[in-house]
C-alpha cells in the first residue's frame, strides 16, 4: 500500500488546500498562512463555519460508531484529510478492535501524517492509500488488499463532494463505488448545501473560488440523489448537528452541511 512510501510529493504552500483550511477551522497545527487567511475570510463571512466544522466532525463520529455498534467491521474512509483525533479508525476499533479501515487522500501533506493515521489496535488492520477521488477504481484496486469487498463495508465521504461538481463526475464516483460493494454496506455522506443561509454560502463560495478552490453547494433533493436505491437511516437527510445527536447544539443558528447514512439492500 502507498501509505507507507515516503512523502515525496510537492507540498504548495502558496495556495489554501481544503484539507488544511478545514483543518484550521477545527483548530489543528497542520496547516500554513494561505490557509489560515482564507480560513479568516471564511469566518469573517460565516461565523458558524467552525461550528460547522466541529459539527461535521461530530456527525463522522455518530456515524462511524452507530454502524460499527450494528457489527460493520470494514471502513473505507475517502477525503480522509489531516489526522485530528479521534480519527475514524479509533472510533470504529473502540467499538470493535478488529475494524479494518482503510484512509483515502490525494494530499502529500496527508501522506505526511500517514504514520499517525496507522496507528489502530493490533487486532485491527488500519492503512492509507494515495489517491485521488475521481479516480475510484484505483481507490477500489488498492483497498482490496486490505478490505474483502464481499463483506459489507462502511463508505464514508464527509465533506468530499462539495469539491466535486456533477459535471465533473460526482455521481459517477459515488456510483463506481457503491456497485463494487456488497450488500449491507452503507454510505456515509455529508455534503454543503446553500438551503440554510444562501447569501453567506455564495460569498464563501466566492471566497475559495479566489483561493482557486471550487465549491459546489447542493439542495437536499441533490444531497438525496446520491442515496437513490439505499435505504436511508433515520432520521434520513438532515443537517448534520440534526444526525443522531447525542449533546446539545453546539451554538444557535443553522448547519450549511446536510448529512446521512444508508444501507445497500
Amino acid at each position: 500500500m502507498t501509505g507507507t512510501q515516503p512523502a515525496t510529493q510537492y507540498i504548495d504552500t502558496t495556495r489554501p488546500h481544503p484539507a488544511r483550511v478545514y483543518d484550521w477551522f477545527l483548530g489543528g497545527k497542520d496547516n500554513y498562512p494561505v490557509d489560515e487567511q482564507l480560513g479568516r475570510r471564511i469566518t469573517e463571512i460565516d461565523q458558524g463555519a467552525v461550528r460547522a466544522a466541529r459539527a461535521n466532525r461530530a456527525f463522522m463520529h455518530r456515524a462511524t460508531r452507530t454502524l460499527a455498534e450494528d457489527g460493520m467491521r470494514q471502513f473505507l474512509d475517502i477525503g480522509t484529510g489531516i489526522p485530528t483525533e479521534p480519527n475514524l479508525h479509533q472510533i470504529a476499533q473502540s467499538v470493535a478492535p478488529d475494524a479494518r479501515v482503510v484512509y483515502v487522500d490525494n494530499d502529500p501533506i496527508v501522506l505526511a501524517h500517514a504514520n499517525a493515521l496507522l496507528r489502530g489496535t493490533p487486532e485491527g488492520v488500519t492503512e492509507y492509500v494515495q489517491a485521488d477521488a475521481r479516480d475510484p477504481g484505483a481507490i477500489l484496486e488498492q483497498a482490496a488488499q486490505v478490505l474483502d469487498f464481499g463483506r459489507p463495508v462502511a463508505l464514508s465521504l464527509i465533506a468530499l463532494l462539495h469539491f466535486v461538481a456533477d459535471e465533473d463526475g460526482a455521481h459517477a464516483v459515488v456510483s463506481t463505488l457503491l456497485d463494487a460493494l456488497a450488500p449491507g454496506s452503507c454510505l456515509v455522506l455529508s455534503t454543503m448545501t446553500a438551503d440554510f443561509e444562501p447569501e453567506n454560502v455564495k460569498k464563501g463560495i466566492a471566497a475559495y473560488a479566489a483561493g482557486g478552490v471550487t465549491l459546489v453547494a447542493r439542495s437536499r433533493d441533490e444531497v438525496a440523489a446520491f442515496f437513490e436505491g439505499l435505504d436511508l437511516l433515520d432520521p434520513g437527510v438532515v443537517p448534520v448537528a440534526d444526525w443522531r445527536p447525542t449533546e446539545p447544539p453546539d451554538g444557535a443558528g443553522p448547519v450549511s452541511l446536510y448529512g446521512a447514512v444508508g444501507r445497500k439492500p
